[in-house]
């Protein structure tokens, strides 16, 4: 039996450091599983898209889909499940969140913020934390999003909060003012954790969205986190596991 083709499936951008970001992802993947065909492709924005990159794999050759999202919402339950409906031998597996493993990088990310040194002090345990996220029209998506931050607030031992870039509420701005509030005690600083695979647009507007301090996304100029090659690993693994059925 051939092996199925790996086929990471990442939202696509127009950030040249975005890009980069998700392909060493992926070729950290393709490292992890050197006898698996690993491809990239993109269901907007960038080129390839779902069908070319399916085209361009060998003939005949089985295929797992890995959207390359944080959530599962129209990308996932509408544009790639139609592009992969009826094809033989392709399966679509589960989005990357909302899962544990995330939420340790996000904790991680937010560490980092000490090495920022004395300007900004690093985050502080009276630091209200807002976990930001791209916010979708299908409220799925956001519900995983939801589920992420209580995994984070576990993950801490702290509330987290969610401020929605687009499409959601409440947004950025509002979590933001209502965090920098909460307890009556006057204003506080508030600390966004960047809920975004890698930088680029929505990056940038969370940056604007009134936050003393903001991580890193997940994916940038450093090595991709191991949590995150592992997740694309298992979510391949999963549908190989189980070939009659989808992990959607």
């Amino acid at each position: 039996m051939t092996t199925p083709a790996l086929l990471a499936i990442s939202h696509g951008t127009a950030s040249l450091a975005g890009q980069d970001a998700v392909r060493r992802l992926v070729d950290a993947v393709a490292e992890r599983l050197p006898d698996v065909t690993v491809r990239l492709g993109h269901v907007d924005v960038q080129q390839p898209d779902v069908e070319a990159s399916l085209a361009a794999l060998p003939a005949g050759m089985p295929v797992i889909v890995v959207p390359l999202l944080l959530s599962a919402g129209y990308h996932v339950h509408v544009d790639l499940t139609e592009s992969t409906a009826g094809l033989p031998g392709v399966q679509l597996a589960g989005a990357l969140g909302p899962d544990p493993r995330l939420a340790r990088v996000l904790a991680r990310r937010i560490g980092e913020l000490d090495a920022l040194g004395a300007d900004v002090n690093g985050p502080h345990a009276t630091d209200a934390l807002v976990l930001a996220v791209a916010g979708s029209s299908d409220d799925r998506a956001n519900d995983d999003c939801r589920r992420e931050a209580s995994m984070l607030a576990e993950q801490l031992g702290r509330p987290v909060v969610t401020g929605f870039l687009a499409a959601a509420e409440p947004r950025l701005h509002d979590a933001v003012a209502a965090a920098r509030g909460y307890g009556g005690a006057g204003a506080r600083r508030v600390v966004v954790s960047s809920y975004l695979l890698a930088p680029g647009y929505f990056q940038d507007l969370a940056a604007k969205g009134g936050g003393d301090l903001i991580t890193k996304p997940l994916l940038d100029a450093d090595d991709p986190a191991p949590e995150l090659v592992d997740l694309v690993v298992d979510r391949y693994l999963q549908c190989l596991d189980a070939p009659v059925a989808s992990t959607l």
